[in-house]
């Protein structure tokens, strides 16, 4: 039984890099997450970068992630060989039911090699924030930090009947 069942993993994998060539486990790990019909936060950090970390000052995303438990938070530490679990914990983010941690493989931090597109939409800054629902990029913040009040507008804004 455990064998059929890491057959029909490894199946699935192969049928889904079929699907985007050359994307990485963790991009297609989140394109399975978007695809759902809840919205879900996507937030590309790195635990070297100042923004990322004035994002967590004062309870930052811990406290967004709980005042939006039907949201799907998916966080990937990307340009980091550190997975930034450790520094995630010291402000309170790991244990929710409605969070996601990943860490990118590249962890090249500049230049010639390193992480320029996560599933084919551009980086072009750490932090990156993107919001998706059914599948479909709403908002993208693609410089710097976040500010609370405007994600929290974004996913409003997201959550309606177009």
């Amino acid at each position: 039984m455990k064998l059929l069942l890491v057959l029909f993993g490894l199946l699935a994998t192969t049928l889904a890099g079929a699907e985007h060539p050359g994307w990485l486990l963790v991009e297609e790990t989140v394109a399975a997450e978007v695809a759902k019909p809840q919205i879900t936060v996507v937030h590309l950090w790195a635990p070297w970068c100042p923004n990322s970390q004035a994002e967590n000052r004062d309870g930052g995303w811990a406290n967004f992630i709980a005042a939006n438990p039907t949201v799907t938070f998916v966080f990937v530490t990307v340009r980091s060989s550190d997975d930034g679990v450790a520094q995630l914990r010291e402000h309170g983010i790991g244990d929710q039911a409605n969070l996601i941690r990943l860490h990118h493989p590249n962890h090249l931090r500049k230049g010639a090699g390193s992480i320029e597109y996560f599933m084919d939409l551009p980086i072009t800054w750490v932090p990156t924030t993107w919001i998706f629902r059914e599948g479909k990029l709403r908002y993208a913040l693609n410089y710097g930090e976040a500010r609370f009040p405007m994600l929290q507008q974004m996913i409003a804004d997201t959550a309606w009947a177009w």
